[in-house]
């Protein structure tokens, strides 16, 4: 796919009419988070604090972390969860998972939070009608890391996903290792064999002189189910206080019993395993799975961005010489699906993007990060993370607000990826008055010319009249001027 060097930034369309409007929050590679409006106006950016992701609570609160562990002894690894007023001050603070000692830096408690949170009150973490997160006490879902050794797994040390409940008062109340459960998963002989070999080894190469790991399953999210039709109508698989997460680097996405702590519900890793995953269709490095909340359309079904690329473990292939990243698809699906029968109620792919399949199906596509919310009116919010592209589309797959990220990280200057982004009501930010909206019409990209550049308007056109059959029957040539 070919990638301009030069394009517009910011919103460059907005249909009010069609759009469920509201403040979008987002957080900047290396710069903080940021709040903008409808238009795109930076309402406020809070350069430390950092987003994986950030959260926006009512009364103009935010979630996030005030800092990273240095990338040289910990992948991802955040120093804390902190939750601070609209003006930044800190109002919680949690960092009680583990006391870190790394050669040169300052020995310090650590959360070692990566990926997602989840506060009580709220089940996935975005604006739910009836559903707000507590800002004042409750307990808080917590998705960390933690170094382990499994022999079961692989001989190389893993970098294991631990989920922690923490009061309000900062105490581990309750918490689930996934490295105990890989039994339950379903992996073939040949994948536990790829994944004993590479469980997908990290480090070093990616950051200078870092100690390498295996992140062998890389969890991205981790959310509440909360009141659902299915367990209404008496499936104890999805109980409203079990939890749902997914594996990136994997291809599943689970549901773990928050009694019991087993994998009572997935999908994956092997998408051929049954005639209903496999119309489903391979589920490839996905990221931020979730069951939509009672309150929202399509309550009950599972909303997830499939990004495609490269993961999951199996037999060695052209693509995967040694069985790992066995699975590889050049484009993203976002994907609405009944947990129950696995039929695909919406999705919006290339090919509901206006794209030629297979020919330029990689036009959507963002191989990580990335995130799917639904919205109040049935809308939902995409984060198309890798290029930093946020945007909103209607049921019928009209894209009626679009967003794209300015900011470039400090690496490179190049990357101007954002990792998930939400949208929430005008209301939760009481602080500031409520915006004006102004439509933004979408610019012809056929008639767009940069200031400076030639106008649109050929000077000569030349008509070829007659058919042409190789160099027998050549036609003739008349010009016209313009």
């Amino acid at each position: 796919m070919g990638y301009p060097t030069i394009y517009p930034t910011g919103v460059t369309l907005y249909k009010p009419e069609k759009a469920w409007s509201g403040y979008t929050v987002l957080p900047l590679e290396n710069d903080g988070s940021l709040l903008i409006d409808m238009n795109g106006n930076e309402i406020r950016k809070w350069k430390n604090l950092h987003g994986f992701p950030v959260k926006l609570f009512p009364q103009g609160r935010l979630v996030a972390s005030s800092g990273m562990r240095n990338p040289k002894y910990g992948l991802q690894d955040q120093r804390d969860l902190i939750q601070v007023d609209f003006d930044g001050r800190i109002e919680w603070q949690w960092n009680q998972a583990e006391f870190i000692t790394d050669p040169g830096e300052e020995p310090q408690w650590m959360a070692r939070q990566h990926h997602d949170f989840q506060r009580e009150g709220n089940p996935v973490g975005y604006y739910v009608p009836g559903m707000e997160p507590r800002i004042d006490g409750g307990n808080t879902l917590v998705l960390a890391h933690k170094d382990e050794h499994v022999p079961f797994i692989s001989d190389k040390p893993l970098l294991d996903d631990v989920v922690y409940e923490v009061n309000w008062e900062g105490d581990i109340i309750w918490e689930w290792h996934c490295s105990e459960h890989v039994e339950e998963m379903g992996f073939s002989e040949e994948a536990r064999n790829a994944m004993c070999r590479n469980p997908n080894y990290r480090g070093g190469s990616l950051v200078e002189d870092s100690p390498a790991v295996g992140d062998w399953m890389h969890v991205n999210s981790m959310s509440v189910l909360g009141p659902n039709p299915w367990y209404d109508a008496g499936d104890g698989r999805f109980h409203p206080d079990n939890i749902i997460m997914d594996g990136r680097e994997t291809n599943i996405i689970f549901i773990i019993s928050k009694e019991t702590g087993k994998i009572v519900w997935k999908v994956g890793p092997d998408y051929n395993a049954t005639p209903e995953m496999k119309k489903l269709g391979w589920i490839i490095g996905q990221h931020h799975a979730h069951m939509i909340p009672r309150g929202l359309p399509g309550e009950g079904n599972i909303l997830v961005f499939d990004n495609g690329g490269w993961a999951g473990y199996g037999a060695p292939n052209p693509g995967a010489k040694d069985g790992t990243k066995s699975a590889l698809r050049d484009y993203s699906r976002v994907l609405e699906f009944n947990p129950v029968n696995l039929e695909i109620v919406w999705q919006y792919t290339p090919h509901e993007a206006g794209f030629v399949v297979p020919l330029d199906a990689c036009r959507f596509y963002s191989p990580f990060i990335s995130s799917a919310q639904r919205l109040p009116n049935g809308n939902t919010l995409i984060t198309e993370g890798s290029d930093g592209r946020v945007f909103e589309v209607t049921r019928e797959h009209e894209i009626v607000w679009e967003y794209l990220c300015p900011y470039r990280t400090a690496e490179n200057g190049k990357m101007n990826f954002v990792y998930r982004a939400y949208r929430a009501p005008y209301e939760w930010v009481p602080q500031l008055e409520k915006p004006v909206e102004t439509a933004i019409e979408p610019i012809d990209n056929a008639s767009f010319r940069v200031p400076g550049a030639a106008p649109l308007g050929v000077k000569e056109t030349i008509v070829i009249e007659g058919a042409i059959d190789g160099f027998a029957n050549a036609g003739t040539c008349v010009a016209a001027t313009e």
